[in-house]
């Protein structure tokens, strides 16, 4: 490397080898309890933003989670990649959180809170907490004009608490995932209220006109996605009970048809509340 000293190259990898230490660290310090909890107050973090400036995050609207549509209401473009303990190896999906930075952290934040939900893995934390945002959700802790002018920091300090996922107008909904079949069924869960998560899913088939009445757990495929796999053919029409984090339980009868087809969300009539 011609014109680079041995000392500078030194330089380099030390502060390479500092960067990498500092990762490793974060990622194993953190406190998933205390991130996940309604009562933990405001937690400290690092916000970063990808994508288009007011965008949703990713090109594809979708993520680790699965949700996609995420620029559109209920989520409209307020979103974030979570680090591990935000993301809880895809148990974080969906739920919800008020993030904030004050003057303080940089002179263009409002200090108002602002809802943010989980709908993406962010694999390269940087502190112990790490939302990573759309371009949408990091402008909007800006004050009134300087939205840009934030984003342009790139890396800000930031507060987080956990707060219940409010979603006027929704009912939770099951999107049968594109290469379903008799024999193998992926589900994604949507908008369920208040925990915005679901950390449990099973399923009642129908044989003979009826119910069987028997609850078949399925089991996460990833992020939001949850899917059951059998060597004899699944007959719905399909009911399914979903589990929040917090104990609450939800029984959508019949909500998947006999005839289901691929690629199609059903909606239901119930909801968290």
């Amino acid at each position: 490397m011609a014109g680079i000293s041995t000392n500078a190259i030194v330089l380099v990898l030390v502060a390479l080898l500092s960067v990498l230490v500092t990762s490793v660290r974060c990622a194993a310090n953190y406190d998933t309890a205390a991130a996940r909890s309604y009562n933990s107050g405001w937690l400290p973090a690092k916000a970063t933003w990808y994508g288009a400036p007011t965008g949703a995050g990713p090109m594809d609207n979708g993520g680790a989670c699965g949700f996609k549509n995420v620029n559109q209401y209920p989520f409209s473009s307020m979103t974030s990649c979570g680090n591990e303990p935000l993301f809880d190896g895809g148990a974080g999906c969906g739920s919800c959180y008020e993030i904030r930075c004050v003057a303080a952290n940089n002179p263009s934040c409002s200090g108002q809170p602002r809802r943010v939900v989980i709908t993406d893995m962010n694999y390269y934390p940087v502190a112990r907490y790490h939302f990573d945002l759309s371009g949408t959700a990091f402008g909007a802790m800006a004050k009134n004009g300087l939205n840009d002018k934030l984003r342009h920091a790139g890396i800000i300090d930031m507060q987080f608490r956990r707060v219940r996922c409010n979603f006027p107008g929704m009912k939770v909904t099951f999107h049968v995932q594109r290469g379903s079949n008799p024999n193998y069924l992926a589900v994604l869960v949507e908008y369920a209220n208040v925990d915005g998560t679901v950390v449990r899913m099973e399923l009642m088939q129908t044989r003979n006109g009826r119910p069987t009445g028997s609850w078949e757990p399925m089991r996460r495929s990833w992020g939001s996605i949850w899917r059951m796999d059998t060597s004899r053919p699944l007959q719905g029409p399909f009911s399914m009970r979903i589990t929040s984090d917090s104990g609450k339980t939800l029984v959508a009868n019949s909500v998947i048809p006999a005839y289901w087809r691929p690629d199609k969300a059903y909606g239901s009539n119930v909801q968290f509340y």
